[in-house]
């Protein structure tokens, strides 16, 4: 009986080995946090700006910006997406340093390019719509986008992620049916679960 528990024992362990040998698992729960709190700031410098400007994000899909208030909508945008991929890079790289691993190898590359291919079709079809000036669907369009990317993502890094691009999918999906709260769902998907999400991965792998 023993020598069958043992068995079983190192079956397992073997095959833990195979799937962090698959998987991308130097990526950092403080990356989610750090994503989140940058959203977060972002999120109320816009609030401010609109309040300032007295432009109303209301229900009536009927949203106009301005040449000067959607370039400055643009800027903050871009802003937060350049120190978002910086810091969640800056705690990535530390971490796999710390645990001996490469940062750039086959598993990373996979994660990057499923990832890269829902976020790039996104992107182009958020263009479309600022195009068109249909303001009020590129919220929930980002998130239902970025919800994908994850999904497609998580087979080769935690399967953790899988329940927060389910999650973010989801707040897309319900957003485009109540367009007056697309800012506020783009603040709790990109802020909120993303702290939410880094805090329990830290804490589950990291600790």
């Amino acid at each position: 009986m023993n020598q069958q528990q043992e068995q079983l024992a190192t079956l397992h362990e073997i095959r833990n080995i195979m799937d962090r040998s698959s998987r991308f698992i130097s990526l950092s729960g403080l990356s989610g946090i750090s994503a989140g709190l940058t959203a977060l700031a972002g999120a109320a410098v816009v609030m401010w700006y609109l309040s300032e400007q007295n432009i109303a994000y209301g229900a009536d899909n009927n949203l106009t910006l301005t040449q000067d208030a959607l370039l400055f909508l643009l800027t903050v945008a871009l802003a937060v997406l350049v120190v978002a991929l910086g810091l969640a890079s800056f705690f990535t790289i530390r971490r796999a340093h710390k645990n001996n691993q490469r940062i750039w190898d086959n598993q990373s590359k996979r994660l990057v390019l499923n990832m890269a291919i829902p976020l790039f079709a996104g992107g182009v079809f958020c263009a479309v719509l600022l195009y068109h000036s249909i303001l009020y669907l590129i919220a929930p369009t980002m998130l239902v986008f970025y919800g994908l990317a994850l999904v497609n993502g998580s087979k080769y890094t935690f399967s953790d992620i899988r329940y927060l691009g389910l999650c973010e999918l989801a707040l897309g999906l319900v957003s485009g049916f109540f367009v007056g709260y697309g800012l506020l769902s783009w603040t709790i998907g990109f802020g909120v679960l993303h702290i939410v999400y880094g805090a329990l991965l830290y804490f589950k792998y990291e600790r």
